[in-house]
């Protein structure tokens, strides 16, 4: 702390599952939503008031832990609400 430094929370984070709908954070839930309805990146950015890249980050970890490879498998495997 002299040194203008800050140390970390303490402690293990509480994550959810690994895998399945129930791993996704709040955020990438929305945008997964967003995009198994057809949106285009630039569009869910523009609704979400995020980046571009940011949205990009979002479907790419909720495809890795729904074990899918494309927006068309998000679609067909989207969760009932």
């Amino acid at each position: 702390r002299a040194a203008g430094l800050r140390r970390g929370r303490r402690g293990t984070r509480q994550r959810a599952a690994a895998d399945g709908w129930e791993a996704l954070t709040p955020s990438e839930r929305r945008v997964a939503g967003l995009a198994a309805e057809g949106l285009s990146n630039p569009q869910i950015a523009e609704r979400l008031v995020i980046s571009r890249h940011t949205v990009a980050t979002h479907i790419s970890h909720a495809l890795a832990k729904l074990g899918l490879r494309s927006r068309f498998e998000l679609a067909a495997a989207r969760r009932p609400s």
